[in-house]
C-alpha cells in the first residue's frame, strides 16, 4: 500500500489512495494488511479496516450465485458491482485492487469462469492497478509457477512469500512492473531519497534459503508434480461430491477444499456454522492427518513433493472421518 500511495503522489494524483479488496480475502494481519483482509475476525476490536480500504463481493459461485445464474453471468454481475463501487467512490480516488488468484484462508475459493477477465477489464477502464497476492498460489501450487498464469491474470504488482522458501525462514518479496517502478524511481530521484526499509529486509540467510528452495523446485520439477499429483487429488476428492455431508468440492492443482453441509439441498450447515467442519477436522487428526477447517470448509494444501500414494492416504483418512461424522450427526442424542 505504501508503494501504491507513493506512486499516486509521484504521478500528481494525491486523491488516488483508496484500495479495493474482497470479502473473505486474506492479505495478512498488520494494520494495513488486516484492513485489506476481508474476514471479520481480523477486524473486530482492532478498529479495522482503516480508512481508504473498500471491499467488494466474494467470487464464490456455489454459495453466492442467484437462482438460474450461470458462472459467466455471475462473473459479469460481480464485475458490474465492482464498477458501480468505483464510480460511486470516484475513479480518480481508486489506486488499486488486491486479489488472490485463489482465495486461501477465506475457504479456498476458486474463481468462476470469466471472473478475472471481466474484473481486469473494469480495472483497465479506470487505470486502476491490479495487485496479485500470490503468497499461497505462487511457486507451483496451482500446477503452474504462479496462480496468475493459471487464471490469465496480468498483475502490475505481485506479492510473494510462503513457498518462496517453503516457509523455512521468514522472507517475502514484491514484484512490480515498469508502470509502477518508474514513477517511484522518478519521485525518489526528485526528492533525493526513498524513505522505506525494514531492519530484517534483504536478510542474506533468508535470501540464500529462498534461492536454494527455488533451485530445488526447478530441479525436481515440483511444479510438474503439483500439476500431475494435483490432478489425482482433485479427481479423488470429486468422487466424494455425492456424500451426504459434502456440499461442494473445489480446487485446482495441489489446493482444494471440501465444503461440508448438514442439508445439501439448501446448502445449510449442521448446527452452528463451523461446527461440522470442526467435527470432521477432529476425526482427521484421530485418523493420523493434521488438517485445517475454515468454518465448514476443510482445506487440502499438501507440500509440492507429495506423491499419489500419500494423497490416497490423506483422502482415505478423510473418507473415514466423513463416515465417523455421519454417525455422530445422525445419532439421536
Amino acid at each position: 500500500m505504501k508503494m501504491i500511495w507513493y506512486r499516486s503522489n509521484a504521478l500528481g494524483q494525491p486523491a488516488r489512495k483508496k484500495i479495493i479488496s474482497r470479502k473473505k480475502g486474506y492479505h495478512g494481519v498488520t494494520i494495513a494488511s488486516a484492513s485489506l483482509t476481508g474476514l471479520p475476525n481480523n477486524h473486530i476490536s482492532f478498529d479495522l479496516p482503516i480508512a481508504n480500504v473498500l471491499h467488494t463481493s466474494t467470487p464464490h459461485y456455489w454459495r453466492e450465485a442467484l437462482p438460474g445464474e450461470n458462472e459467466e453471468q455471475f462473473s459479469s454481475r460481480l464485475a458490474d458491482e465492482l464498477e458501480k463501487l468505483i464510480l460511486a467512490e470516484g475513479p480518480e480516488t481508486i489506486a488499486a485492487f488486491f486479489g488472490e488468484p485463489i482465495m486461501g484462508a477465506g475457504g479456498v475459493i476458486v474463481p468462476p469462469s470469466g471472473y478475472w477477465e471481466k474484473i481486469q477489464a473494469v480495472l483497465s477502464r479506470y487505470d486502476i492497478l491490479l495487485v496479485a497476492d500470490e503468497v499461497i498460489c505462487g511457486f507451483g501450487r496451482t500446477g503452474e509457477m504462479f496462480g496468475s498464469q493459471t487464471f490469465g491474470i496480468r498483475p502490475d504488482i505481485m506479492v510473494l512469500s510462503k513457498q518462496i522458501c517453503s516457509s523455512y525462514l521468514p522472507i517475502s518479496a514484491l514484484l512490480i512492473n515498469d508502470k509502477v517502478f518508474q514513477p517511484i524511481a522518478d519521485e525518489s530521484n526528485r526528492i533525493g531519497t526513498f524513505g522505506h526499509g525494514f531492519t530484517g529486509g534483504g536478510h542474506p540467510v533468508a535470501a540464500a534459503v529462498a534461492l536454494e528452495n527455488l533451485k530445488l523446485i526447478e530441479e525436481r520439477d515440483l511444479v510438474g508434480n503439483a500439476r500431475a499429483v494435483g490432478a489425482h487429488m482433485q479427481k479423488r476428492l470429486r468422487t466424494l461430491a455425492s456424500h451426504p455431508l459434502v456440499g461442494e468440492v473445489r480446487g485446482i492443482g495441489l489446493i482444494a477444499a471440501v465444503e461440508l453441509v448438514g442439508d445439501k439441498a439448501n446448502k445449510a450447515p449442521w448446527g452452528k456454522t463451523g461446527e461440522l467442519g470442526g467435527l470432521v477436522n477432529g476425526f482427521m487428526q484421530q485418523n493420523g492427518v493434521i488438517s485445517r477447517n475454515m468454518g465448514d470448509a476443510l482445506a487440502f494444501c499438501p507440500p509440492l513433493i507429495i506423491t499419489e500414494p500419500q494423497v490416497d492416504q490423506v483422502i482415505d483418512a478423510f473418507e473415514r472421518s466423513l463416515e465417523a461424522a455421519v454417525k455422530q450427526v445422525r445419532s439421536p442424542s
